[in-house]
């Protein structure tokens, strides 16, 4: 764990490498998190990562007799309740340096997208928890009531990696157990997040795509499930200059085909059936109500085949099949809750009653999720070596089949004048029925006096 003399020796050599690579520190100084006296935030910061490593919470690690070299309790609670910190911005630094470098590693032909979705951040068992309501988890598997927030994520992938930029732990004004404390300055940080907490989720979706696309994130599409798929959502992401492709339910909203209104069950029918795919039914080119063209796919349902589900995708030159391909890259996220919540123990870690600490803990936690997706990136893929992995390959490019044929011969003729004569005897009659069947222009590149048998 991390002491007082030292500490940065004591960090795992991998996580501190990415630190530095990822700029931590200075992502930190940017969003105005230092502190003038005392254990500083970098060092406060590292503390809370850490803990996941030695699979303790803070009041365990307190309890441990590596307390000694700790700060007290109170210099932990009062780095994690200070409304002041602007974790958002944080955030957004560390995934945009984290998004630079995996888009680095990433063709240029494959799509980026950002994905929204929201998640359940549970706290059953609390009372006096700032903003804590009543929500409805609308999981089909659940359909119940929790006592906590909706954590609305937005991530970022290219299909291999998932980076989450920005998120929103929402309350709800109808449904509310407890209100913002009133000793909050509104000029913080921390008051806007409690203001932004009893918004409307399509309003804080719209804020969150458009402060990504301001801070340089490089995405195509934004991918979304049927709970935010709707058309005034749809209209005014588009307007922001990034498509959308999204799950569509069989609702109230309505397409225009030939000046006429119609609802989705009706434009299944009008849509023409697609031929050679068993899993595309239909797909159609219409126009929202609202004045936006989109292109709805339509798919068999793997969980009930007599059913259909509607994909809809305001780029209209996509391919049935690529609309399908991207859409799917959307279960990205649900990875990324499910890994968030098991193993990098959010909810679970501290249980503040603050609606900072809840926030500042929440980065925390998405903080390890970047840093070890990076980890990944760099271990699985060749590229991250380099200039040696492109030296390589040009090495390769140059080295053709006919110099390779040719080095191939030179080697075995050498091996040859090592063996002994009834070995030579039989790699050569070998060796000729092999090269008396192979086309002229092969024979051409050989050397004349290994052909000439």
């Amino acid at each position: 764990m991390i002491a007082n003399k030292g500490w940065m020796e004591q960090l795992p050599k991998e996580i501190k490498a990415t630190f530095d690579e990822l700029q931590l520190s200075k992502c930190l100084r940017k969003a105005g998190i230092t502190k003038s006296f005392g254990f500083s935030c970098l060092f406060l910061f590292q503390l809370i990562f850490g803990l996941i490593f030695e699979n303790k919470n803070w009041f365990r690690m307190l309890q441990s007799r590596k307390s000694i070299d700790l700060p007290a309790k109170d210099a932990v609670y009062r780095f994690l309740n200070h409304s002041k910190y602007n974790w958002r911005r944080f955030l957004q630094l560390l995934s945009s340096h984290a998004i630079g470098k995996t888009t680095q590693l990433t063709s240029h032909t494959r799509p980026k997208v950002l994905i929204v979705d929201d998640s359940t951040y549970e706290r059953d068992r609390s009372k006096s928890v700032e903003l804590l309501a009543r929500c409805h988890d609308h999981s089909a598997h659940k359909k119940r009531f929790y006592k906590g927030f909706r954590m609305l994520t937005l991530g970022w992938s290219d299909g291999a990696t998932f980076i989450p930029v920005d998120f929103a732990l929402l309350s709800s004004i109808k449904s509310q157990i407890n209100g913002i404390l009133s000793k909050i300055d509104k000029r913080t940080s921390g008051y806007k997040r409690r203001v932004e907490a009893l918004q409307k989720s399509p309003d804080v979706v719209e804020n969150m795509v458009q402060r990504a696309l301001n801070a340089g994130i490089d995405a195509s599409y934004v991918l979304m499930d049927t709970w935010f798929t709707h058309q005034p959502l749809i209209k005014a992401i588009t307007s922001q200059g990034i498509d959308v492709i999204g799950m569509v339910k069989a609702l109230n909203q309505r397409y225009l085909i030939n000046g006429q209104s119609v609802s989705l069950k009706q434009l299944y029918k009008i849509a023409k059936p697609t031929q050679g795919h068993k899993s595309i039914l239909r797909s159609i080119h219409t126009v929202q109500v609202n004045e936006v063209p989109v292109k709805i796919v339509f798919v068999r349902n793997r969980n009930k085949k007599s059913e259909w589900l509607a994909i809809l995708s305001t780029d209209c030159t996509l391919e049935d099949q690529e609309i399908i391909r991207i859409y799917g890259m959307r279960w990205d996220i649900e990875v990324f809750f499910k890994t968030s919540k098991s193993l990098l123990k959010l909810q679970k870690e501290f249980q503040g009653r603050s609606y900072d600490a809840l926030i500042s803990h929440t980065t925390i936690v998405f903080a390890r999720y970047i840093t070890l997706a990076w980890q990944n990136r760099c271990s699985t893929d060749t590229r991250t070596l380099g200039g040696m992995f492109y030296e390589m390959c040009d090495d390769i490019s140059d080295l053709d089949w006919a110099v390779a044929l040719q080095q191939l011969i030179e080697l075995l003729k050498d091996t040859f004048k090592k063996s002994g004569q009834k070995i030579q005897k039989l790699i050569k009659s070998q060796l000729y029925d092999w090269l008396a069947g192979l086309p002229n222009y092969i024979k051409a590149y050989l050397p004349v006096s290994v052909c000439e048998s």
